[in-house]
C-alpha cells in the first residue's frame, strides 16, 4: 500500500511536514509502520497551490528518501494547501505517469488502495472515461482511471456522489467479471479551497487515514508523524472527511 500526506491552512514551508517531523512521509517510504508494505519506493509526487490558477506538480520515479530534487523543491516552496504520496504500485508500471498525484484543472488527486482483479477489467473500468477526458490518460493504473471517470460523473460539481458513482460501476464490472477480491478506496481530492478525504472498502477494510489538528492547519495522513504524544483521530471507515484550514466536517460514504 502507498502512503500519503495532505495539508491545509497557514502557508507552510513543505519540507517541515514532509521531511522535518519524525516518521515524516519521507521517512515513511523507506520505513512504513503501517502498511503491509514497509517500502514504498516506487515513486513519488507532491502537488501545491500558489499564486497560479492551477496546482504546481513534482513527479518522479526514484524513491523519495533518494530523490535530491524533492529535497530542495520542499525546501523552498511554501503552500497554504498540498498533497504529497509514496508509490508502492499495486496496478500499472513504476513510471512517472503513474505516480500521483493526478491533476485536472484545479483539481488534485492521490488513491492508496486497489480494484481488485483490475488487471482482468481494465478495459470496462477505461470505458467509464468519457472521450473528451481519455486524452488525458497518462498511466495504465486504476486510480487514474477512477479520477478520470470521476470526473465524468460530475467531479467538479459535486465530488462526493461523483466519487461514490464511479465506485459504484467498478464494483458492478467486478461482480459481472466473478472477480471477489476487494475495492479499497482511500483518497484525497483537492481543489485549492478544501480538502476532500474519502475512506471507504467494499469489504470495511479501507486502509489507515488520520488527522489532526496543526497550529494554523490540519494535516491528513496515511498514518501519523511528528513526536510520540502528538494526538491524530482516526478518520472513520465509510465516511468522507472535509477541511479547510483549520475546519473539518464528516459525513457518512457509500458506494452507490
Amino acid at each position: 500500500m502507498c502512503r500519503f500526506l495532505a495539508y491545509t491552512g497557514e502557508p507552510v514551508f513543505l519540507d517541515t511536514l514532509l521531511i522535518e517531523p519524525a516518521s515524516s512521509l519521507v521517512s515513511q517510504s523507506l520505513a512504513a509502520r503501517e502498511a503491509k508494505t514497509v517500502v514504498n519506493g516506487d515513486g513519488c509526487g507532491v502537488g501545491w497551490y500558489g499564486a497560479r490558477t492551477e496546482p504546481g506538480i513534482y513527479r518522479g520515479t526514484l524513491p523519495a528518501w533518494s530523490d535530491a530534487n524533492l529535497a530542495s523543491l520542499c525546501h523552498q516552496v511554501v503552500a497554504p494547501m498540498f498533497l504529497a504520496h509514496v508509490r508502492s504500485a499495486t496496478s500499472g508500471e513504476v513510471s512517472m505517469a503513474n505516480c500521483h498525484p493526478f491533476a485536472a484543472g484545479r483539481h488534485l488527486f492521490m488513491h492508496n488502495g486497489q480494484i481488485g482483479g483490475y488487471d482482468r477489467i481494465r478495459r470496462s473500468v477505461e470505458a467509464m472515461i468519457p472521450d473528451d477526458l481519455y486524452a488525458r490518460r497518462r498511466g495504465n493504473g486504476d486510480s487514474e482511471a477512477i479520477f478520470l471517470a470521476a470526473l465524468g460523473h460530475g467531479l467538479n460539481t459535486d465530488p462526493i456522489t461523483a466519487l461514490a458513482r464511479t465506485l459504484a460501476v467498478c464494483q458492478r464490472i467486478m461482480a459481472a467479471n466473478g472477480i471477489s477480491l476487494a475495492l479499497r478506496f482511500t483518497a484525497i481530492l483537492a481543489d485549492g479551497e478544501r480538502l476532500l478525504a474519502i475512506r471507504w472498502a467494499s469489504d470495511d477494510h479501507p486502509p489507515s487515514l488520520y488527522w489532526r489538528r496543526l497550529e494554523g492547519g490540519i494535516a491528513i495522513a496515511s498514518e501519523p508523524f511528528g513526536e510520540t504524544g502528538d494526538t491524530w483521530q482516526t478518520v472513520p471507515p465509510g465516511s468522507a472527511m472535509i477541511a479547510a484550514g483549520d475546519q473539518a466536517s464528516f459525513s457518512d460514504f457509500a458506494a452507490a
